[in-house]
């Protein structure tokens, strides 16, 4: 690569960064549209032999409308329900930390929580709940006093099924065209990188987003079956956290055992539910990650999480939406940054770099 080659990439970097940065109050919809093209581009594959292009991309529209449609009329009103069940109960959960948990506490580490004053917390959430249990309608009608928030609000959530249908009905055109508008010299190495990358989101986004809503029915099902009040919400919670392997079990496990110890208030409740999330975690281990996933290669734990608030932090809703892409693209380039370093003289020789990159390619 000659030295003007790298100053366009550089430029080009720096150019499309700063756009993004300028245009990020505006770029979520579309954001949205082209992950959900990203997400439903090879299901519309399938059908254009069958329908056209057009048709399928017609078929599969209408399809995530009606689903979509669906989940919020069923779903919607069962998760409001238990929000409200879940803050009634607010009060009884500082009852049960204030005369179980605090003399506990005090037995075992030999301190005195006297001093913290529950009871006029207790007071103000057992007065104030219904007006909490009302947030929703308050934050509503905030919105809707502002004029200019609102039709923004609206015209963001009518652009994204646009943006989706035009993208989804042109994304291999637009591919084939921006694979044409590569540098010659660059094209075949970006069009590996793009190969690879395309794993890694497939692993994470499509994969994984199959494995977060199957664990949330299995979840919200077994808590259902234990007679928990909340189970929709809580397996829904479960579902979302398993975005991160093991968070999902973590945080539902700990909700879900708190929330059945206030309704029951037995301890052998506790076993049951450690039972569902059990079975859980061995469905996914053994059935769900290696079918919905399989040895595709993902981002590692840690390195999601890094991902998610660095992308937040630095570009608000837009950053959280580029974060995953953006972290494939970085680890696929580390992943040749490595295998260049390990076969350069930096490293070593060039013939022993040689021979241990052949060795290691016999294993594997």
């Amino acid at each position: 690569m000659t030295e003007s080659q790298r100053w366009f990439l550089l430029i080009v970097t720096l150019v499309l960064g700063a756009l993004v940065y300028v245009l990020a109050p505006i770029l979520a919809p579309f954001l949205v549209g082209a992950l959900l093209a990203y997400l439903f581009d090879p299901v519309a594959d399938r059908l254009e032999a069958k329908l056209g292009r057009t048709g399928a991309v017609v078929t599969v529209f209408v399809f995530m409308t009606a689903l979509m449609a669906l989940t919020v009329l069923l779903l919607l009103p069962q998760l409001g329900r238990q929000v409200q069940v879940l803050l009634e109960r607010v009060p009884m959960i500082i009852d049960l930390f204030e005369t179980r948990l605090v003399p506990l506490l005090e037995s075992t580490l030999g301190v005195d929580l006297a001093a913290m004053d529950l009871g006029m917390l207790k007071s103000m959430l057992a007065g104030n709940w219904q007006q909490t249990g009302n947030l929703m309608a308050q934050l509503v009608g905030g919105i809707t006093r502002s004029g200019l928030a609102v039709l923004a609000w609206i015209a963001n959530l009518v652009l994204i099924p646009v943006v989706l249908f035009y993208l989804l009905r042109d994304w291999d055109l637009m591919m084939a065209r921006i694979r044409m508008l590569l540098p010659r010299y660059l094209e075949p190495r970006v069009a590996l990188w793009a190969t690879e990358c395309d794993e890694v989101l497939g692993a994470f986004i499509k994969g994984q987003l199959l494995v977060m809503l199957a664990l949330g029915i299995i979840y919200a099902t077994g808590l259902w079956l234990v007679g928990l009040d909340i189970a929709l919400l809580i397996g829904m919670l479960a579902g979302l956290a398993s975005i991160v392997p093991y968070m999902g079990f973590i945080i539902g496990i700990l909700v879900a055992g708190i929330a059945a110890f206030i309704q029951f208030q037995e301890p052998m409740v506790l076993i049951w539910v450690g039972a569902v999330f059990a079975v859980g975690q061995a469905l996914e281990g053994m059935v769900l990650t290696p079918l919905l996933v399989g040895d595709r290669i993902g981002l590692h734990p840690v390195a999601v999480i890094f991902a998610i608030m660095a992308g937040g932090q630095l570009f608000g809703f837009v950053g959280v939406l580029l974060a995953l892409p953006v972290a494939a693209v970085i680890m696929v380039l580390l992943r040749h940054l490595h295998q260049g370093y390990k076969s350069s003289t930096l490293y070593g020789s060039a013939q022993v770099a040689e021979v241990e990159l052949l060795n290691t390619e016999a294993d594997e």
